[in-house]
């Protein structure tokens, strides 16, 4: 599964990056270490421009809450929708025959940057307490990863020029080589080379790319043990990504 995540980008460089539009407001987009559920996240999309649909679809990078909204939700209050399961991961073998991302998968799909991802492993201390201590996946050589997401727009339709709330969820697959080591779920990450198949906003998705990678296609994701700071959501800032002391022990993923 993938439910904390960092990321250090902001719009204005993805944007430069990607050779995209930058449709955020671009605030609120400073270094975050500690992503989670709700939060306002950005995401990697395709789409027509709206006043001139003729003209060929272009990167855009959104602002989003994580966690789906589908867009049948009902308002808890005008303009907020009510509560429900929290939708922040989908499973990719799943998604296309359940009804809260069916529809996502046929034309709404994007991509969610992160520098990683935090799972956890509980261990027990020389007491035989048991805790849970974290880990944090990335690249071996630094490079940004970019995950396969769906998207959905809601609306309060009570409410006349209601403003939109667009919400994202982040495809989840069976985890494959050493990933397997810290959990039997990984995020599915999709290769630049699958980009222009997977945003395309006017044909389906081929099916395969919601297949479960090969072992190779994640053998340059790298397992680090990290502080326990960020076992806390209240906690943010690079310190959660520092070197675990001696002191704190290590555990065997072998």
């Amino acid at each position: 599964m993938c439910g904390r995540y960092a990321t250090t980008t902001n719009p204005a460089k993805l944007a430069v990056e990607l050779d995209a539009i930058d449709e955020t407001d671009d605030k609120g987009f400073d270094p975050n270490y500690n992503v989670a559920p709700t939060n306002r996240v950005l995401t990697v999309v395709e789409r027509h421009d709206r006043d001139h649909p003729e003209d060929p679809a272009a990167l855009r990078i959104r602002a989003m809450r994580w966690g789906l909204i589908p867009p049948w939700t009902k308002a808890a209050e005008p303009g907020i929708p009510a509560k429900g399961k929290p939708l922040f991961n989908a499973r990719a073998d799943k998604a296309a025959t359940t009804a809260s991302f069916r529809d996502a998968v046929k034309k709404r799909r994007c991509l969610v940057p992160m520098d990683g991802w935090y799972e956890w492993i509980t261990d027990t201390d020389g007491n035989g307490k048991a805790f849970k201590r974290p880990f944090f996946m990335s690249r071996g050589d630094g490079e940004r990863l970019y995950m396969a997401g769906l998207w959905s727009v809601w609306r309060d339709r009570e409410l006349e020029d209601a403003p939109p709330i667009l919400s994202c969820t982040i495809l989840t697959t069976d985890a494959v080589g050493d990933l397997t080591k810290v959990h039997d779920r990984m995020p599915l990450a999709m290769p630049r080379s699958h980009w222009d198949a997977w945003l395309d906003p006017d044909h389906p998705a081929p099916a395969e790319l919601l297949e479960t990678p090969s072992p190779q296609s994640v053998s340059d994701i790298v397992i680090r043990e990290v502080p326990s700071l960020v076992n806390s959501v209240k906690n943010n800032g690079p310190d959660l990504l520092g070197q675990v002391t001696e002191q704190a022990g290590q555990i065997s993923l072998i």
